[in-house]
C-alpha cells in the first residue's frame, strides 16, 4: 500500500524546530499548513518552502481559535528560550494554556490526533537524574521561569483531561535541549550564544562556574522522534522524553565551540540566573522501546553544521567583527 497523504497543521511552523518539522513532513509527501505569529518564528526559516505547492503559511496567534480542516496537529507554538518567554510572561502562559485549549478543541471537532511539544522544563531543577517520565518535577511556581514551566505543565494536564474525558488521540513529547541550523541568533540559549560570541571574537559568557550539565540533541534527530511519536498507535500517549542522553558541562561546550570555530574568545563568568537547572539529561528508555528512536548525530558533527549556519548568517548581516585567521 502507498503512503496516505495527510494535511498536517504545524503551529509554530516558522520557528526553529517547526520549520525543520515542516520540511520533513513535506519530504514525507504530506501537505503542510504552517501557522505562526512570528514573535520568535521567522519567515526566512520557511522562505525556501513557500514555492512548494503542498505548503501553506498562515500568520495567526493560537491564543485565538483557528477554524481550519486538517488531519493531524503538531502543537509547537510557544517561545522556548528564557529571553523570549520572559519578555511577556503573561502572553507565554496564554500561548501554552489557551493555545492548547484551542488546538485540543480543533482536534476534538475534527476527530484527529494532536501532538503537544512539551519540554524538559516541566522537571524544573530536578532532584532525579537522569530524568524519567514518571518524575513529577521540582518547579518553582512563582519564579521568573514559571510562565513557561507551569504553562507547559498545564498544557500536559489539559491534553490528558481531553484524552480521558473525550477520548481524544493525544501525543506528548518532552523535548530536551535541541540545537541546529535556524536557531534564533538572539535566543539566549547556550549553543547559539557560544557560537555567535565565538564567531564574532567576543568573550563567551558562562553562568556560575559553567559546571551545569546539559545534553544536546540535533534538530533532525528530534524531528524524527516527533514524527515517529505521531505515527504510533493511539494507545501510545506519552509523555515521552526526546533528547540526547549524553551530557556535558556548559564549560566543556564553550571550549568545544571555541576550538571548532578557531576563535580567540575568552571565558567570562556571571552569576547564575534564578531557578537555572544544575542538571538536565533525559532517560530515553521509553523512546528507544516504544519508538525505536535514539539520537544519531554526534555533537561535533551537529555543532559543525550549526556553526556553518551562523557563519553564513552573520556574514550576510555584515556582523563578523573579527577575522579569525
Amino acid at each position: 500500500m502507498g503512503m496516505v497523504r495527510k494535511r498536517v497543521l504545524v503551529t509554530g511552523g516558522a520557528g526553529f524546530v517547526g520549520s525543520h518539522l515542516c520540511e520533513r513532513l513535506l519530504q514525507d509527501g504530506h501537505e503542510v499548513l504552517s501557522v505562526d505569529n512570528y514573535f520568535t518564528g521567522r519567515r526566512q526559516n520557511i522562505a525556501h518552502l513557500l514555492g512548494e505547492r503542498r505548503f501553506e503559511a498562515m500568520r495567526h496567534d493560537i491564543t485565538d481559535p483557528l477554524p481550519v480542516e486538517v488531519d493531524e496537529i503538531y502543537n509547537l507554538a510557544c517561545p522556548a528560550s528564557p529571553i523570549h518567554y520572559q519578555f511577556d510572561p503573561v502572553q507565554t502562559t496564554k500561548t501554552s494554556v489557551l493555545g492548547a485549549i484551542h488546538m485540543l478543541g480543533l482536534a476534538k471537532r475534527l476527530k484527529i490526533p494532536v501532538l503537544q511539544a512539551s519540554t524538559s522544563e516541566v522537571y524544573g531543577d530536578p532532584t532525579v537524574h537522569p530524568q524519567v517520565e514518571a518524575y513529577h518535577g521540582n518547579v518553582n511556581p512563582i519564579g521568573p521561569r514559571a510562565c513557561y514551566d507551569e504553562g507547559k505543565r498545564c498544557a500536559e494536564t489539559l491534553f490528558f483531561d481531553y484524552h480521558r474525558q473525550h477520548g481524544l488521540r493525544i501525543k506528548i513529547a518532552r523535548i530536551f535541549n535541541t540545537y541546529g541550523p535556524r536557531m534564533h541568533p538572539d535566543d539566549g540559549r547556550v549553543v547559539s550564544n557560544f557560537i555567535v560570541q565565538a564567531l564574532m571574537g567576543r568573550p563567551i559568557t558562562l553562568y556560575g562556574e559553567g559546571r551545569q550539565t546539559r545534553a544536546f540533541c540535533f534538530v533532525a534527530d528530534l524531528v524524527d522522534g516527533l514524527v515517529r511519536l505521531m505515527g504510533t498507535l493511539d494507545i501510545v500517549t506519552g509523555p515521552i522524553n526526546l533528547g540526547n542522553p549524553h551530557e556535558i558541562t556548559v564549560r566543556t561546550l564553550a571550549e568545544t565551540v571555541i576550538d571548532l570555530v578557531g576563535s580567540r574568545s575568552s571565558l567570562v563568568f556571571r552569576p547564575l540566573p534564578a531557578d537555572d537547572p544544575r542538571q538536565r539529561c533525559p532517560d530515553i528508555s521509553q523512546a528507544r522501546e516504544v519508538l525505536g528512536w535514539q539520537p544519531r548525530v554526534q555533537l561535533l558533527d551537529g555543532l559543525r553544521q550549526t556553526i556553518a549556519y551562523f557563519d553564513r548568517l552573520l556574514t550576510e548581516q555584515g556582523e563578523r567583527a573579527v577575522a579569525l585567521a
